[in-house]
């Protein structure tokens, strides 16, 4: 593929990007879970680099432009001493033991609007797999959202994924019944106007995977909460069953 080819994705892939970020930190405000959010572990708050910031204002939900999906271009090669990436099969359930969760995957794909979809808010809170991005285990940042809380459920799936720390484990189990493990290796949270989209979502050189959910204060005023929490993970072995 050539350069332009591989800006252009990554431009269009940059934009839909912002949109999950916002949309999920949005949908989540609008619903109002101001008295969880107080409770929910945050992580230090980290500022980004302003060639890869989002810069969209706070609270606002931007519709993306038409998308191929096409799923994110991997790196030109395998990082050293990386795990080999396992080949491509949906994500189905999601365990992370250092903070209790167990969760079936939803697949999450864009709204009419153009906007990406995000889980439902629902009592059985589950988290989701933007099917626009890799699937766990293969090359490149496979990409799983979740609620942080809602005013009318309580704590949400990821409500605790602030309390992750580098070294815990996850796994995910994929639609070929393989499981795909994965350690921690970064957990931040980041101002929504500086979120870091390109170190989030860009090409890697081995296989990855991003944990994201709402955090910080949330500003009742603008109805949004003001950071967005991510976890970063690599994989450690696969597959497995």
């Amino acid at each position: 593929m050539s350069t332009d080819g591989r800006r252009g994705r990554r431009g269009r892939r940059t934009a839909v990007v912002v949109a999950v970020l916002l949309v999920l930190a949005g949908t989540a405000a609008v619903v109002g879970g101001l008295a969880a959010q107080d409770h929910a572990p945050q992580p230090p708050v980290s500022a980004a680099s302003s060639s890869g910031a989002s810069t969209a204002a706070s609270g606002a939900v931007p519709s993306a432009p038409t998308f191929t999906g096409t799923p994110a271009q991997p790196g030109p090669s395998l990082a050293p001493g990386a795990v080999r990436p396992l080949v491509p099969s949906p994500p189905t359930h999601l365990e992370v033991p250092a903070i209790g969760v167990s969760t079936d995957l939803l697949q999450l794909g864009q709204n009419a609007d153009g906007t990406v979809q995000v889980p439902p808010l629902a009592r059985d809170s589950r988290a989701g797999w933007y099917r626009y991005s890799p699937t766990p285990g293969e090359l490149g940042p496979a990409v799983l959202l979740g609620h942080v809380d809602s005013a009318e459920y309580g704590p949400g799936v990821f409500f605790r994924l602030g309390a992750l720390e580098p070294g815990d484990t996850l796994s995910v189990t994929r639609a070929d019944d393989t499981v795909a493990t994965f350690r921690v290796t970064r957990v931040a949270s980041f101002p929504k106007d500086q979120f870091p989209t390109l170190d989030v979502y860009g090409n890697t050189a081995d296989a990855q995977v991003r944990l994201i959910t709402c955090g910080g204060a949330f500003d009742s005023s603008a109805r949004s909460y003001e950071n967005n929490i991510v976890v970063y993970a690599a994989l450690t072995g696969g597959p497995t069953g």
